[in-house]
């Protein structure tokens, strides 16, 4: 690890350490993700926890971190894996615990064989317990145990923590904020993402089927250096892009069909988010195209509000109108029987065609973490929070056309979603995947390449 990185972890362990400290003190818990079975003996694909790796950009399972703030005392300690060279033969590499307490800057290391002993310990006596329960059913079960100890030593004058806090909901609120590494890594995610949508709009051909595409997107991730997929793409011809999670890619692309891509790679644990659409043939039909440039300008419009001082709702709201506009313009929506624009959008109308949001948070996971609305606000219903820099966000407008009665029947089985990845900034915003075709003019000319 550079010590640049080196560092990072640090600053974050430290700035959660004085967040317990604010509290009174205390001891935190934090788990990795555990490997699991697949079949037989067979596993899937480690990825190791989200919050476990913002902490100390370690990868290995069956590790725990634990900090600990106590009056001027504050301690970041790892369990990790012993060192074995002969399981190092079968399975890879492994740092242990000397290693990985230089390596990742944790002030003590321990084998993670020896947690047991070790944690009633470090438990007695702290004021509060920062742990996630649930999150790892098998650690609730020996966090009991551990209390159990503590507990029975309370004729001794030692105590369990008093209170326990979900730590999750402290680091939701950092790791909402990226810092400079963590934005170089997600500019990375999106520019290998958009080479692989271009690369799928390049390989297009009426009479595939959609794993086709698909593995032309997972060619162009590897090839790039990206570990894996951000989450399972979703390659939808025809019909099938007007189902919003379709992820069977099993389908035969026909002449005329639109394609929709929604597929980002993740690079060094951070996602991209990233959809475009386009025709088969490279063209678009008048009626693809009339639907496809009222979803564009809808993200134009969305992505006017991606600024520092705007609400986060403020994009969808601006992009629902331009839907909802363009739905009665196109006869989609009836607006002899609807009524205006602001009666569409009060009767919610505009969701026949347009039933999610616009946008969600996006870091290490691709839906990530973090209040979507204000928590200081005493009335009922919360505020949605104003955007700042450092956030980053997806836009993602769409209309999707299912056949129905009184629905214009050129726009049958039409899906459309565009996505965009978003840094916000001091002064506006940055579209990390700014490089993606997307302008009708833009797709129709990277199909032409193929």
């Amino acid at each position: 690890m550079s010590q640049a990185k080196h560092l990072h972890f640090s600053a974050r362990r430290q700035h959660l350490l004085s967040l317990m400290q604010a509290q009174g003190g205390g001891v935190a818990i934090i788990p990795t993700a555990r490997e699991l079975i697949r079949n037989n003996d067979n596993t899937f694909p480690f990825r190791h926890d989200s919050y476990f790796y913002y902490l100390s950009g370690f990868t290995e399972p069956d590790a725990v971190i634990v900090l600990i703030a106590a009056g001027d005392k504050q301690s970041a300690i790892l369990f990790c894996r012993e060192k074995n060279i002969e399981r190092e033969i079968w399975a890879g590499y492994r740092f242990g615990p000397e290693a990985a307490r230089v390596e990742f800057g944790f002030d003590e290391a321990y084998a993670i064989d020896d947690i047991n002993e070790k944690m009633p310990g470090f438990l007695a006596d702290a004021h509060k317990l920062f742990y996630s329960a649930g999150t790892e059913p098998h650690l609730d079960n020996q966090l009991q145990q551990w209390l159990q100890e503590v507990r029975a030593k309370s004729r001794a004058g030692i105590s369990v923590p008093g209170t326990t806090v979900d730590v999750r909901y402290l680091i939701d609120e950092m790791r909402l904020f990226k810092d400079s590494l963590e934005i170089a890594s997600m500019q990375r995610a999106a520019s290998i993402s958009g080479a692989a949508h271009a690369r799928a709009m390049r390989a297009a051909r009426a009479g595939q089927f959609e794993y086709e595409l698909e593995a032309e997107l997972l060619y162009e991730f590897r090839r790039q250096g990206a570990q894996s997929p951000a989450y399972g793409s979703i390659v939808a011809a025809g019909a099938n892009a007007c189902v919003l999670h379709y992820q069977s890619n099993q389908a035969k692309i026909h002449d005329g069909d639109l394609v929709l891509i929604d597929a980002g790679c993740e690079f060094d644990s951070y996602a991209s988010d990233i959809t475009r659409t386009f025709p088969v043939n490279g063209k678009f039909s008048p009626a693809q195209k009339t639907l496809y440039e009222i979803v564009l300008a809808s993200q134009y419009a969305a992505l006017e509000c991606a600024k520092p001082g705007a609400r986060y709702m403020d994009g969808h709201h601006a992009a629902v109108r331009v839907l909802t506009q363009g739905m009665l313009d196109t006869g989609l929506l009836d607006k002899h029987k609807i009524g205006t624009l602001d009666d569409a959008i009060a009767n919610l109308d505009y969701r026949q065609f347009y039933m999610h949001g616009t946008g969600h948070w996006l870091g290490l996971d691709v839906h990530d973490v973090g209040l979507y609305r204000e928590t200081h606000n005493i009335a009922e219903e919360k505020p949605y929070r104003y955007l700042q820099a450092g956030m980053v966000i997806t836009v993602e407008p769409g209309i999707y056309v299912r056949p129905a009665e009184h629905v214009p029947e050129e726009f049958w089985n039409i899906g459309i979603r565009i996505e965009d990845d978003i840094l916000i900034t001091s002064d506006g915003h940055l579209n990390l995947s700014r490089d993606t075709p997307k302008t009708v003019a833009e797709v129709e000319a990277e199909m032409q390449h193929g």
